[in-house]
């Protein structure tokens, strides 16, 4: 896993997209609109030259940038009269235009704002930032990329949920996504790449997986990608990318947040069993918190759809206002590190290996050649 860091992104560059950076929805979310507006005002200590368009209903929102003076200083409030609830199927909320996620999508699509940052409708907000902000040139399909821990380090899984069947066009513009992403975000010179199959070995999976990564190997990050990764490698850190079909992603990641969950009841359990069990916490007590400060989802909260031609970060519904600054941090280092160019950079690299057309395969196909 490569350790080396160039142009880390820097937490107090100020962002220079004229008249405004980022467009939030100040509507979305279960504990929105308030943690939306004390999110913006911890981002505006870390980005003092930010800016932000903020939508929402007026009525709820002007009280909130009252008693956040740092907020109100940096935001431009919109109303909007309309909310995507959460349980809205995506059709219905591409007709809602008054809702406060659209217009905030809208704002991007204008080129009033860079990117857009929401904690609302995950269906609905990948519908929308598709058909209004359209994907990059030469991108078959957009995906959701995040960050999660490793036994090494972070580690950048996609995608996570936006195409459960994908072809081999796909997986290797999601490799090219990924680097682009890993060198963005967490700030990895030549981050290591592998492609999640049921084995290592070459003739494991089918043959979209082994064209892409024939693909990978001959590609201008064939020098990084360390080829076929299983499972367990995720949590081993083994790579700094870890590049999947959204079914397989979503259900990786899904597990892993409910290892995470289980694994902190079973420590309240234990260290609570008896006199000498709450003595060994006590012992135990500063180890313990900075596990629980490197497990804590908020600090990898934000997941961005990648490969649209303008950032979207989508924030988890039911975090706090610290969750969602670091959604605002997540948006604010793509747009400062010039995320979307470096991606169209990276294809037209890629492109010169003449990358077969995109074509989605009817039925999930059997991964392995035999059982595992």
């Amino acid at each position: 896993m490569s350790d080396k860091v160039a142009d880390a992104p820097s937490a107090q560059v100020p962002l220079s997209v004229v008249p405004f950076s980022l467009a939030i929805d100040g509507m979305g979310g279960d504990n929105a609109p308030d943690i939306v507006v004390q999110g913006i005002a911890l981002a505006a200590v870390r980005h003092p030259g930010a800016r932000f368009l903020l939508f929402g209903d007026e009525a709820m929102l002007a009280p909130l940038l009252k008693r956040h003076a740092r907020a109100a200083a940096v935001c431009t409030l919109r109303h909007s009269p309309d909310v995507i609830g959460n349980d809205m199927k995506a059709t219905a909320a591409l007709r809602i235009r008054g809702a406060s996620m659209r217009m905030a999508i809208d704002s991007v699509a204008a080129g009033e704002a860079a990117g857009v940052v929401s904690a609302g409708n995950t269906g609905a907000l990948l519908a929308l930032s598709k058909i209004v902000i359209k994907t990059l040139p030469g991108i078959d399909r957009p995906a959701m990329a995040a960050i999660g821990p490793s036994a090494r380090g972070d580690v950048v899984m996609l995608d996570l949920g936006a195409n459960v069947l994908c072809d081999t066009r796909n997986l290797v513009e999601f490799a090219v996504m990924g680097d682009v992403f890993a060198r963005t975000v967490l700030g990895l010179t030549a981050p290591t790449i592998g492609l999640l199959n049921v084995g290592t070995e070459e003739q494991k999976g089918d043959e979209q997986l082994r064209q892409a990564a024939e693909i990978l190997r001959e590609s201008h990050i064939g020098p990084q990608f360390h080829g076929f990764v299983e499972g367990n490698d995720i949590a081993a850190g083994t790579t700094d990318v870890i590049v999947t079909d959204g079914f397989t992603g979503n259900v990786a990641l899904k597990t892993g947040e409910g290892a995470l969950r289980l694994v902190g009841q079973l420590l309240r359990q234990v260290f609570s069993s008896s006199l000498s069990a709450r003595i060994g916490y006590l012992l135990a007590r500063s180890g313990l918190e900075r596990l629980r400060e490197w497990l804590d989802p908020r600090r990898y909260n934000g997941a961005v759809m990648v490969g649209l031609n303008g950032v979207v970060v989508k924030s988890h519904g039911g975090t706090d206002a610290e969750g969602f600054a670091h959604a605002l941090d997540v948006a604010m280092d793509m747009v400062v590190h010039r995320f979307n160019e470096r991606i169209r950079e990276g294809l037209s690299r890629i492109g010169a290996l003449n990358l077969p057309n995109a074509g989605r395969p009817a039925t999930r196909p059997n991964l392995a050649e035999k059982t595992v």
